[in-house]
This record gives structure tokens, sequence and C-alpha cells, in this order.
């Protein structure tokens, strides 16, 4: 997975191939079986590659692979760095704000 993809793009895409290896199916066979060219997933499971599934492409995967699409997200909301990292920078300017209040 390509790190540009954000962090939950990249954990569905790990829990679409750990579903996949867990039943034995390769590759080539779970993009056949969703209609797509033999090298569809194993693009998206490669680390160079920016490919990512759609949810139309998600509800396929899950019904070849037998489970429920929810199968492939997290239980809790995944926070990105990014997101994190706004919520400090927000925090500080709350913070210097009522700290000149003060004054």
């Amino acid at each position: 997975m390509h790190s540009s993809l954000e962090e939950i793009e990249r954990y569905i895409i790990k829990r679409v191939k750990d579903i996949r290896e867990s039943k034995g199916i390769s590759q080539e066979v779970l993009s056949f079986a969703i209609g797509k060219g033999s090298s569809f997933i194993s693009d998206i499971e490669a680390p160079s590659k920016k490919a990512k599934y759609n949810v139309v492409q998600l509800n396929l995967v899950a019904k070849a692979l037998g489970c429920s699409p929810k199968d492939f997200w997290p239980d809790e909301s995944i926070l990105e760095q990014k997101d994190q990292e706004i919520k400090e920078l927000e925090a500080k300017k709350t913070k210097s704000s009522k700290a000149k209040g003060k004054k």
C-alpha cells in the first residue's frame, strides 16, 4: 500500500488481504471473482501503487470472500495523524486565547 493512502484506506486493504489469505484465496483468483483483471488485487496490495478499493468493489470482494463488507472496517474510527495534529494546534490556540484574555 502506498504511503500516500489515508490510514483508513491502508487498514481496509490490510483487512481484505488478511481475510483473503486466511481463506487461501490468491490475488488472481479474487481479482477474477469480482470481474477484474488478473493484477487488480495485487495492484491494490502492492506498496508501490496508489490503487485502492471503492465501496462497490468492497461489496463484491466481501461476496467473493463469503463475509460482510463491515468485516473490512475497524470497530472504532481511526484518528489520522494529521487530524491529531490539527486538534493539538486548535487546543494550543484556545489555550493561548484564554491566557491573553486573563491579562
